[in-house]
């Protein structure tokens, strides 16, 4: 698909319709798209990134219907495959073609793909190259989401080409989605996936884009931002330190004595108006989780003890959330044991480096008693307290 974004700009998109699953890992349930772009500027052109290698003939089929046979330059934001991966086929079909990249990129593109060095330009932050009526300026932007990443900004249209910031995992029929509401759903789920755990340094890179005039975001996954507000506005939310009267509850239970806990908490937490998310691991869509914490106060595991530690299925949760550092501040434990029960140990020491208030653990033995749901009450009142005092009292 090649859609002019302004007069001499285009989109080369290839819509993944189909492909589930991301790195192994992130489940992408509206698929994804791989979006390369052209900015003929008279007298040079350039290619600003590629296409996921799964892709390739229908990528070099747009490429090719283009019509150019020249390329002066292309720009490799990103390392990662699903970006650089066909740079080798186009250096092969367009040899007078230069790479430009970060230092950092130069060295991550030879690794991985075995780029001569001799083809690579290395440009640095805030570094203009002129194509004629276009000028590019390259700003680097380390660890969105990998160190070696950069952006550009087309000076005269005001287009920041964006990489995998403000992308999301979503295939559409056109260059926009139908509406934010989806677009904004699709970029909130990237984020939590793959950007929130390096929001102090995406706080810095929005503080230096602010100095932009910005037209237009064209990323390197979803939809073109032409309302580029909007996305920056949920990108400001996103990072901030505040956080919503929301506690998520996330639980496991094998023979129903966790449920009646988690049953037990939910409805005391609805009652005391704090909205409730809970998330039962056997049935739980990863990305969905990773949404929730984006904006949830107080995060509680519920899990029973399976040789002497939390359930499996409870650490690969709690081992995600430590990776994606969500903004949380309160943090507690339920679990239930018979012997040997060390689960909440477990699970608040694999959470400290997240530096919340960890609140006092319920842990019963065996099927809850009526004392042992009075405890949970009890937390139930903390939580509300904690709420409270931080000023979340107003029901999301």
């Amino acid at each position: 698909m090649i859609t002019e974004l302004r007069p001499g700009v285009f989109l080369l998109g290839i819509q993944d319709w189909h492909r589930r699953l991301f790195d192994e890992l992130i489940p992408l349930p509206d698929g994804t798209s791989y979006n390369a772009y052209l900015i003929d500027g008279g007298e040079k052109t350039a290619l600003v990134d590629t296409a996921d290698p799964s892709r390739r003939e229908e990528f070099l089929a747009v490429l090719a219907a283009t019509g150019k046979k020249r390329l002066d330059y292309l720009v490799s934001h990103h390392a990662e495959q699903d970006h650089a991966g066909l740079i080798p086929d186009v250096l092969r079909r367009y040899p007078e073609i230069r790479v430009l990249t970060s230092d950092r990129g130069k060295t991550f593109l030879m690794d991985l793909l075995h780029l001569p060095a001799e083809k690579i330009q290395v440009v640095a932050d805030g570094e203009k190259i002129p194509l004629g009526r276009f000028t590019l300026e390259f700003i680097l932007a380390p660890w969105v989401h990998w160190p070696e990443t950069m952006l550009t900004y087309l000076t005269e249209e005001k287009i920041l080409f964006s990489c995998d910031l403000f992308g999301s995992h979503l295939a559409t029929s056109g260059v926009a989605a139908e509406g934010w509401p989806e677009v904004y759903q699709a970029a909130k789920r990237y984020y939590a996936e793959i950007m929130m755990p390096f929001r102090p340094v995406i706080a810095g890179h929005l503080a230096k884009l602010a100095t932009k005039q910005i037209s237009l975001i064209a990323p390197s996954h979803g939809p073109v931002h032409y309302r580029p507000e909007l996305i920056l506005k949920a990108y400001h939310d996103w990072i901030s330190p505040e956080t919503k009267n929301e506690v998520l509850v996330i639980f496991v239970s094998m023979h129903g004595s966790v449920a009646l806990m988690v049953q037990r908490l939910v409805d005391r937490l609805i009652s005391s108006g704090i909205t409730v998310r809970p998330f039962n691991l056997t049935a739980t869509d990863p990305g969905q989780l990773a949404i929730a914490l984006v904006d949830a106060s107080t995060v509680v595991l519920a899990t029973p003890t399976v040789l002497g530690g939390p359930h499996p299925v409870m650490m690969s949760a709690a081992t995600l959330i430590r990776a994606l550092r969500p903004k949380i501040k309160f943090l507690a434990v339920l679990s239930s044991f018979l012997w040997g029960g060390q689960a909440q140990e477990s699970l608040e020491n694999l959470l400290a480096p997240l530096k919340v208030k960890i609140l006092p653990a319920v842990k019963v033995r065996g099927c809850p008693t009526a004392a042992d749901l009075e405890r949970v009450d009890q937390l139930a009142q903390l939580i509300a307290a904690e709420h409270a005092q931080a000023g979340l009292t107003q029901k999301t």
